[in-house]
């Protein structure tokens, strides 16, 4: 079904093509309502404006919290043509139709980003957009919504084609993105108030995200997938600019955002990491980011065959250089410096990002995950250690200390259940996701043992290592595998039943051994 536009009602906070749009719909004949700066911008324009007040009958008032929430206005969107009652109201109160609403709301989420006060933030939550927004969706059988400057160049076409109408299915496409819109807002306004309130789990959880692309598939090509964005301003690598390479698919968002994120624990030195199915294949400090680099490489150089790569200071030319011919899918930084582009555009293939910044190790944040018929919410895992506190007879020495402090870091980053073995500021052997923690143990034992090969070393990379666990070691056969492994230290949580028995066989061992109280499971 054709409706003609013949009265529009234009109020928008972000005017970025309004002056065309409203030239457009000028030149069409269509009378043009109007309010405030939009109205001023239109009439610069030379385009002829109907002020509200004046069509209504009904000045603004309070400041203009009150002007377009009227019956004039809204008996005008919501009646529906051709309805004998809707029409005989119409003709009684002096209403006339409104056939296009183009409304955008005010930035109430860039006022909250620039830390505005409680007040202000009050002040930019609108009442009469949502309205006219909702009124216009709601009856889209004869009124089309507008609420993206996006869709300017969309209606004309539309309107171009259609003598001056919009189709029924043009306007349900606008509908629907009418109420996205503005179920986006109230979500936004939802938990920032949730959040000045120190809520964290109410009754009714609401969550906004937009769309920023559609993937080609997701973990797999059967599966459909596209990347939302969520209204916060965390640096990450979602919202990393991409500067080179084809586009990025689900799995290498996914194993980027883990790349990134563990590699922003680490702020004192330069550090890289390798991530590869989510799971970190090497981690390195260094004094420089070269250095840092080839070392977390040297700890699995055949899983980091198609790795993720993240480094935590910019990216210079001589790092660029050293990654050489090595197939990665993506490498991420802060920043690329001029230097090194050239360096890496002759991999034209690898996707290189640019973050901008690291993310806090610190502060508010919630992880969302999705189970059948249901979600899961919980805080960021921002912590590390809740303690430090030396559980055996002997104490760990100041390097061994340094490397526990770093391994159980990256153990909060790797799948449980998680042993990570580290020696000098770098994992030399990495055991993930093994539903027994000996098996993880063992499995770590044995990348470092072929890391040391490759290297041409006789020696494991175990041997003088230390070893972290995300958990507790419920028996001390996970323990003794370290141990028989060449660790010398450990680090675990501690916490359970069996603590007394796995503290005796470090003793017993010589090892030193710490005592975090918190734990790291990463499922």
């Amino acid at each position: 079904m054709l409706t003609s536009i013949k009265r529009a009602l234009i109020s928008v906070s972000d005017k970025s093509g309004l002056e065309d749009f409203g030239r457009f719909l000028y030149n069409q004949g269509v009378q043009i309502l109007s309010t405030g700066g939009s109205a001023n911008l239109l009439r610069q324009s030379g385009i002829s404006v109907v002020e509200v007040s004046e069509f209504t009958g009904f000045p603004e008032i309070m400041d203009g919290r009150v002007k377009t929430l009227q019956p004039k206005i809204h008996g005008g969107l919501l009646a529906i043509r051709g309805n004998s009652d809707h029409e005989f109201a119409m003709t009684q109160h002096g209403i006339e139709p409104i056939d296009l609403v183009v409304v955008n709301l005010y930035p109430f989420e860039s006022t909250v980003a620039s830390g505005a006060e409680f007040t202000s933030c009050i002040e930019n939550i609108a009442i009469g957009g949502p309205a006219l927004i909702r009124a216009g969706a709601k009856n889209h059988a004869y009124v089309t919504v507008v609420v993206d400057p996006s869709d300017y160049n969309s209606v004309t076409r539309e309107m171009t084609n259609n003598a001056g109408a919009t189709t029924q299915n043009f306007r349900k496409r606008l509908a629907a993105k009418a109420f996205s819109k503005t179920a986006f807002y109230d979500a936004a306004i939802s938990n920032w108030f949730l959040s000045e309130l120190g809520e964290k789990f109410p009754s009714r959880a609401v969550f906004g995200a937009e769309l920023k692309q559609i993937l080609r598939y997701g973990e797999n090509p059967h599966q459909e997938a596209a990347l939302y964005l969520s209204n916060d301003s965390r640096p990450s690598a979602v919202r990393a600019a991409q500067i080179q390479g084809k586009e990025l698919s689900y799995n290498n968002l996914n194993d980027t955002d883990a790349a990134f994120e563990l590699v922003a624990e680490f702020t004192d030195k330069p550090a890289c990491v390798i991530i590869k199915h989510a799971n970190p294949c090497g981690v390195a400090l260094a004094e420089d980011l070269k250095t840092a680099y080839l070392r977390a490489l040297s700890c699995d150089t055949e899983s980091a065959f198609g790795g993720i790569i993240a480094f935590n200071r910019n990216l210079d030319k001589a790092t660029a250089e050293a990654i050489g011919d090595l197939f990665a899918e993506v490498i991420i930084a802060p920043e690329i410096d001029e230097a090194a582009r050239p360096v890496l555009k002759e991999r034209t293939n690898l996707r290189v990002l640019v973050a901008g910044r690291l993310p806090e190790k610190q502060g508010e944040g919630m992880v969302l995950r999705s189970l059948a018929s249901g979600y899961l919410l919980q805080a960021r895992d921002y912590g590390v250690f809740d303690q430090m506190k030396v559980v055996t007879k002997r104490s760990p020495s100041e390097q061994e200390l340094a490397d526990l402090k770093f391994a159980f870091t990256v153990s909060k980053h790797v799948k449980s259940n998680a042993i990570v073995y580290c020696k000098k500021g770098m994992t030399v052997g990495i055991g993930a996701g093994q539903m027994s923690r000996v098996n993880s143990s063992r499995i770590a034992s044995w990348k470092a043992e072929d890391a040391a090969r490759v290297s041409g070393e006789k020696d494991s990379w175990a041997r003088g290592s230390v070893v972290a666990s995300d958990a507790f070691f419920p028996f001390a056969d996970g323990l003794l595998a370290a141990a028989d492994a060449g660790a010398t230290a450990v680090i675990q949580p501690g916490g359970s039943m069996r603590d007394a028995e796995v503290i005796s066989a470090a003793d017993e061992k010589g090892l030193a051994m710490i005592f975090t109280g918190m734990r790291h499971f990463r499922h």
